[in-house]
């Protein structure tokens, strides 16, 4: 069936500007018609009819076409209500402003072609957190000198404070710049030249972890900039344990100063982590009870733990058993100083955390409990059974646990000729 078309055509002008509305029939799938309303549109340079089912729609249409026209501005006529609409919105986001959407249009056309996406947004967070202005500028050297006053003020540990100031003194000479400049790319470097142990490196990049966060902390480098994060994480896991022999540790312990020696038999017998030993005091050692008390504050993982005393230990420490104070009232460099003495005099290659190694395998094959090992050490059982397993056999940690004073009875001397 063809359409009908009415016999005039309604026109709506505008100026000079008339647009045409045809009034037509249509047939429906029911066999009856409909009436529809279409406006004459010439704003693309060829006619093109819009349909309408009202005719108050189809006016509207047909002013909006003019008033376009009129203004000769055929792009925006030829748009449609959807478009008009998204128009109108665009033009309200940019009234704060001041700009233009036609210069709103040009500077996101001018950033897609060179960011090569529409991701925008975070470029501008980028740049706004990257800002010379955001930030206060410091020198390397000046925040890791800031760092070490600020543990010391906190009360951290000497051991711990010398380790930091060592390795980020290492890193502050590699990197006379301000802080704010130094790249993931500039980390992972430094960190690669160390041509260390894993563990070695791991331990760097952790601390210089700490001295970014603290300078993130301070605003010398912008919010989420710490460089180190993306830096190649680094596995310390695998490697031989390097425990000594009861033939070691008897020389370790002969050739040891009156006041290096309880620090090798602590070690070697009970397990304590180095700087724990340094920590504790005579009071928290209980030869009577069997007992050495680790508590919150002297233990690396903050839990208070009950280590036992065995035999031999008590043995080695009944001539401590009335002093008072620290165990060791060293600094730093006199303990390096004593142990440096006792390996030469000894004749034994020192192994870094061997004593404390040592304990953990002799100690597993006596008794072959990894959780009781795990809570005499302050570890997890499933760290204790991975590294400490099989290591030694049953009759060695007998022969260590057996190694004693000369004094002492009831268990295996230590030869002194």
């Amino acid at each position: 069936m063809k359409r009908k078309t009415s016999s005039k055509p309604e026109t709506v002008s505008v100026g000079n500007v008339r647009v045409k509305i045809y009034q037509r029939t249509r047939p429906t799938l029911n066999g009856k018609s409909r009436a529809v309303f279409e406006v004459s549109d010439y704003t693309s340079g060829a006619r093109c009819l819009r349909s309408f089912t009202h005719r108050t729609d189809a006016r509207n249409e047909a002013v909006r076409i003019a008033r376009q026209l009129a203004s000769g501005d055929a792009t925006a006529a030829s748009m449609l209500n959807s478009e008009a609409a998204s128009f109108g919105r665009g033009v309200e986001l940019l009234k704060p402003t001041g700009a233009s959407l036609e210069m709103a249009c040009a500077t996101f056309a001018k950033c897609f072609e060179i960011l090569g996406s529409d991701a925008l947004t975070e470029a501008a967070k980028f740049y706004a957190r990257h800002r010379a202005d955001q930030v206060t500028r410091k020198r390397v050297a000046d925040v890791v000198v800031e760092l070490v006053a600020a543990k010391e003020a906190r009360r951290k540990s000497a051991s711990y404070v010398r380790d930091l100031r060592i390795r980020l003194t290492r890193f502050a000479e590699a990197f006379a710049v301000d802080i704010s400049s130094v790249t993931t790319s500039d980390v992972q470097k430094f960190l690669d030249r160390l041509k260390l142990a894993p563990q070695s490196v791991k331990n760097y990049r952790r601390v210089l972890y700490t001295l970014f966060q603290f300078a993130e902390a301070r605003n010398y480098v912008f919010k989420g900039g710490n460089p180190v994060t993306d830096t190649e994480t680094i596995s310390a896991v695998g490697g031989d344990i390097q425990i000594f022999t009861p033939d070691e540790v008897a020389a370790l312990l002969k050739a040891a100063t009156p006041d290096f020696l309880p620090l090798v038999a602590i070690g070697g017998f009970a397990g304590l982590r180095a700087a724990e030993a340094q920590r504790i005091e005579w009071s928290n050692i209980d030869l009577a009870g069997g007992f050495i008390h680790i508590g919150g504050d002297k233990a690396k993982t903050k839990s208070r733990r009950l280590v036992p005393v065995q035999p031999n230990l008590a043995a080695w420490l009944a001539t401590y058993a009335q002093h008072s104070g620290k165990i060791w009232n060293g600094t730093a460099n006199d303990l390096y100083e004593a142990r440096t003495a006792c390996v030469k005099t000894a004749g034994v290659k020192w192994k870094t955390n061997g004593l404390r190694h040592s304990y953990a395998s002799y100690r597993l094959a006596d008794i072959q409990n990894a959780a009781q090992v795990a809570l005499e050490m302050g570890n997890s059982p499933d760290m204790v059974f991975r590294h400490y397993r099989e290591i030694v056999k049953p009759p060695a940690a007998k022969a260590w646990f057996a190694v004693a004073p000369e004094a002492a009875a009831n268990v295996i001397r230590l030869k002194t000729a």
